[in-house]
């Protein structure tokens, strides 16, 4: 197991960005550039032994820097939706950057995911790992507080793909760190993600409106195209004439877990019969997002790969969406001085 240090082109101010290729004792292999902490490959064996590159992502730093769909990237300061750009901390209102309609999503117009982070590898108990590490300062984003924030990435010879996140800040804030890769199993050319089979750990999910924030309210999975408690294709009920899936135009909501928060535990696992291949994802976060990829729209990719629509889906561990809007939802606050820490792990296998 190794870690290799490669150019990746340079920032607009003429910063150096690099690429960082984890490869470990079986072969297999992750890249990572320090430009939004982005995994740009995550190449696996199917049951073949085939290597395969299993997320959705670009051939340059520019198509990165250009791109929208959030591929791959370190989301922060805050994941996912917030209502109306704004929330309340110890009586004080902070304004966020819109760049969702009249809401602020995934850390605003120049969240972490547009960020340059600094890099070094350092020695774990599974081998080398990447730390990457960013100061947001305060007022980033209308955010509170100077953050700084890292991320570690070990590649283990289980296949699992290892994130520590960590944060400390000067002033009370709020922090929600997670990842946003977009995973096809049979790899990312092969189009459709509708076959691949889903399992959730969550009974219950947060139902969202036209504009995709939660109510508020918690819901039972039961009965209705939320219900992933055991393996479904995507696609079996993404087409029902459902409120919450026409929201979303398919998935793109949060599920409940059950977890207790201090170790990692199972939150979801998808099969892909076509190739083999499974990913497990654990996690001490208390809710993941998944997406069905709904809004991609014949986006170029790497080795000339185009996605198209439910190309890729994304599970994104996390606090519960708008949850400074709702203090029955578990709370993103970060106290001053306190550390902020979360692990996820994806564990990639095969079956027969």
């Amino acid at each position: 197991m190794g870690i290799e240090r490669m150019p990746f082109g340079k920032t607009a101010d003429g910063k150096e960005v690099s690429r960082f290729k984890l490869t470990n004792a079986a072969g297999a292999y992750v890249q990572i550039i320090n430009y939004g902490g982005i995994i740009t490959a995550i190449n696996l064996p199917d049951r073949e032994g085939r290597l395969g590159d299993v997320v959705l992502g670009y051939d340059s730093l520019e198509e990165y820097v250009q791109d929208r769909n959030y591929f791959g990237a370190i989301i922060g300061r805050t994941a996912n939706r917030t209502e109306n750009a704004c929330f309340e901390l110890e009586g004080v209102e902070y304004k966020l950057g819109k760049n969702e309609g009249n809401n602020h999503l995934h850390g605003g117009v120049a969240g972490f995911n547009k960020a340059l982070w600094d890099a070094e590898m350092v020695g774990s108990k599974d081998g080398e790992s990447l730390l990457l590490s960013y100061l947001g300062k305060d007022g980033e984003e209308g955010y509170p507080g100077n953050l700084q924030a890292r991320v570690r990435y070990t590649f283990t010879d289980k296949n699992e793909l290892v994130m520590e996140y960590g944060a400390i800040s000067d002033r009370d804030t709020v922090v929600n760190l997670t990842n946003h890769s977009y995973f096809n199993l049979s790899g990312h050319q092969s189009g459709s993600v509708l076959g691949h089979k889903l399992m959730i750990c969550g009974d219950r999910f947060t139902p969202i409106d036209s504009a995709l924030i939660p109510s508020g309210e918690i819901r039972s999975v039961a009965g209705t195209p939320m219900d992933f408690m055991e393996l479904t294709a995507i696609g079996a009920r993404i087409g029902w004439d459902d409120g919450q899936l026409l929201h979303a135009g398919g998935y793109d909501h949060n599920w409940i877990l059950g977890n207790g928060g201090k170790v990692p535990e199972k939150a979801a696992e998808v099969v892909d019969e076509t190739s083999g291949r499974v990913l497990e994802v654990f996690t001490t976060k208390p809710g993941i997002q998944f997406y069905s990829g709904n809004f991609l729209d014949s986006v170029l990719g790497k080795e000339g790969a185009l996605y198209g629509k439910r190309s890729g889906f994304c599970l994104e561990t996390q606090y519960f969406p708008n949850s400074m809007k709702h203090k029955h939802f578990p709370s993103p606050v970060l106290k001053a001085g306190e550390e902020y820490r979360s692990t996820t792990i994806y564990r990639f296998s095969v079956v027969a």
